[in-house]
């Protein structure tokens, strides 16, 4: 399918790895302009290398620049002054206790997962609605419904991720802009493979084992019984980009693996 993508300029925030370089390196397959954002030159360098590798014509770029800070925020700016399609995909998550989360880690978690994404939004939304077209994405989480008792913190934030989103999509009555969060379930991240292989070191058994036991316990109202891929969340994310998506505003999209049991 031709995602209409060609001559589309796109701003991903946290995307040398994980679900974040998956969806630059999607968009750029399908003809996007991407511009690839890390907060070390060597991250960043080595993203848009891998791209270029696997897809020489792409269009890719790099902007080295900490976006959980004003002043990152404003670097980028500076170099990008409009894009039309921006993916609000930053974010870091932490286990921990309720009763040893600290101001000090509730204000970085916010600041890190939502604020980017509000800075970011507050730069390039209204030139987006001036344009009368453009697409913003917050890469938010099935823990924004079902929030884990082992990072509130997290959670939170997330919640306040799909709010933010529906709110801003209030504000695109009428034109071809469009603003929606997707919902990734569990996915097998660079730091979730860590993860896995840290286990099933400890314990002894396989990485298919500590999966298995994850899903058992921890995520029993997976459908799929499985780490999604970043691809696979990539994927999604490229549609609702896409002028295809024109009729898809305000949602939450859910690429959970049938995590959630809700109906709405």
């Amino acid at each position: 399918m031709d995602l209409k993508l060609q001559n589309k300029s796109a701003l991903i925030s946290g995307s040398t790895t994980g679900i974040g370089f998956a969806i630059a390196q999607t968009l750029a397959q399908e003809g996007a302009s991407v511009i690839v954002n890390g907060r070390t030159e060597q991250r960043v360098t080595q993203a848009i290398d891998k791209i270029k590798y696997n897809y020489p014509e792409a269009k890719v770029t790099g902007i080295v620049a900490d976006l959980a800070t004003p002043k990152g925020i404003e670097q980028v700016v500076a170099q990008v002054s409009q894009v039309d399609i921006l993916i609000n995909n930053l974010g870091i998550y932490e286990p921990k206790s309720f009763f040893e989360i600290t101001d000090k880690d509730w204000l970085h978690i916010f600041e890190v997962n939502v604020l980017s994404g509000v800075r970011l939004s507050r730069q390039y939304l209204h030139k987006m609605l001036k344009q009368n077209w453009g697409r913003i994405i917050f890469i938010s989480s099935e823990s924004g419904f079902q929030i884990p008792v082992e990072m509130i913190h997290y959670g939170v934030t997330k919640t306040a991720q799909i709010s933010l989103a529906r709110g801003l999509a209030e504000m695109t009555v009428g034109t071809q802009v469009t603003v929606n969060s997707v919902l990734p379930g569990p996915t097998r991240s660079e730091g979730v493979e860590e993860f896995i292989t840290q286990m099933a070191k400890e314990q002894g058994i396989n990485a298919s084992k500590v999966e298995a036991e994850f899903f058992q316990k921890v995520r029993p109202t997976s459908l799929i019984k499985r780490f999604a891929t970043n691809e696979e969340v990539a994927t999604l994310v490229a549609y609702l980009s896409s002028p295809l998506a024109s009729a898809t505003n305000g949602a939450a999209m859910r690429v959970d693996g049938g995590v959630i049991r809700s109906i709405i």
